[in-house]
């Protein structure tokens, strides 16, 4: 129990945020007290939200995006260029592509990047998929929009490899953005141009 706290159920709900990426002792107990200043019915709504994430968030067939069903919204988009995917790591960096408005292709999460530290290998990510959207829908180019830290090189090498029979056109997008950063973190400008200047990816890095 909290030192100078009485109430368990005040010291699991702060236990319990405490757990989430950044959120710090003190940050978890400032937001614990905000929700109890809460009307009942805000609290409720919050709980059920969070319930919703567990039991009604499903990831896309296709895709492997979050979608409340089984396909998700942007592959179901027709208004949207499908011979041409973005190749991304995660879902937040779907999230920050799409705030450029520079893209309107469609999209393929990898769900992680190569990683031998943390073994990490190729049967761990999505690539089996990939190739099967490939060989069966009209693909045309493969934009490839990994992070540029030394496993997203890696793994751009490795699809370049792993793609290369295929008569697709693939690119890399443009290195406007520093090596080491993550795309979730990079200025909507700095991506989108990043994005719009993309260039053919040989297996090479910058």
């Amino acid at each position: 129990m909290l030192k100078g706290q009485s109430s368990k159920v005040f010291d699991e709900a702060v236990s319990e945020f405490s757990n989430l990426p950044g959120i710090g002792k003190r940050t978890a107990i400032r937001l614990v007290l905000h929700i109890l200043k809460q009307p009942t019915e805000n609290m409720e709504q919050f709980g059920n939200a969070i319930i919703s994430l567990s039991t009604k968030i499903k990831h896309c067939k296709i895709c492997h995006n979050i979608s409340d069903t089984e396909i998700c919204s942007i592959c179901n988009n027709n208004s949207r260029e499908s011979s041409i995917l973005c190749v991304v790591e995660n879902i937040k960096d779907i999230v920050a592509i799409e705030n450029t408005q520079q893209f309107n292709g469609k999209y393929h999460i990898l769900g992680g990047i190569l990683s031998p530290m943390e073994g990490i290998g190729p049967s761990d990510l999505n690539i089996e998929s990939l190739e099967s959207r490939i060989s069966n829908e009209n693909i045309k180019e493969i934009i490839l929009a990994l992070s540029p830290t030394m496993e997203g090189d890696t793994t751009n090498f490795f699809l370049y490899k792993r793609l290369n029979k295929f008569d697709i056109k693939l690119s890399i997008i443009a290195r406007g953005i520093a090596f080491g950063d993550e795309l979730e973190y990079t200025d909507e400008i700095t991506l989108g141009r990043s994005i719009i200047n993309r260039k053919p990816f040989d297996g090479k890095s910058f």
